[in-house]
């Protein structure tokens, strides 16, 4: 199946034909798991969040744009479903309130602003390089991995993480880049 295969089966959908969405399932089912699997770690959630990333998707068929990949769309649906899982599972415990924070208030705001740096940084990316970094280095893939989940060659995700790598350090750290 291609891409114009699934925005098809994504326009039988939107007709009527509630059944169309089934090869798409058998798609990218496997894919979905996996990705849910490294970014969770445990086998119940990422089968359910993998299940649910459908369901929404589904749910939300009409909000799908065809001039992207009908697999970026729904990987980034599963992101946000591993994300709430992640968010749910925590457990709050009320902290002491003679407990001090670590580091002053000083390092905490340059630790924030830092992360807020990288995060706008990484938005930045041309969407190519930014899925590259946030399989390998936020949902922790391999590069066969992420390679499989984007079906590129494992030299193109080599090549764009370096690319990716490139322009995070000139836009972080004022390298030059190299080309």
């Amino acid at each position: 199946m291609s891409d114009e295969d699934d925005s098809l089966l994504v326009a039988r959908c939107l007709a009527g034909d509630t059944a169309a969405f089934r090869p798409l399932v058998e798609r990218y089912q496997r894919l979905l798991y996996s990705v849910a699997l490294r970014m969770l770690g445990d086998r119940e959630e990422a089968a359910d969040a993998a299940q649910n990333a459908f369901v929404r998707a589904f749910e939300k068929l009409a909000s799908y744009d065809r001039n992207h990949k009908f697999f970026s769309w729904l990987y980034r649906i599963l992101v946000n479903e591993c994300l709430n899982v992640k968010r749910a599972r925590r457990v709050m415990v009320p902290l002491d309130p003679d407990m001090r924070a670590p580091g002053s208030p000083l390092e905490t705001l340059e630790t924030a602003e830092r992360r807020a740096r990288v995060q706008a940084a990484v938005a930045r990316l041309p969407r190519e390089q930014r899925e590259v970094i946030v399989l390998r280095h936020f949902a922790d893939l391999s590069y066969r991995e992420i390679a499989d989940v984007l079906e590129l060659p494992e030299k193109t995700v080599k090549s764009r993480l370096y690319d990716a790598r490139q322009q995070l350090g000139h836009a972080l750290l004022g390298w030059g880049i190299e080309r």
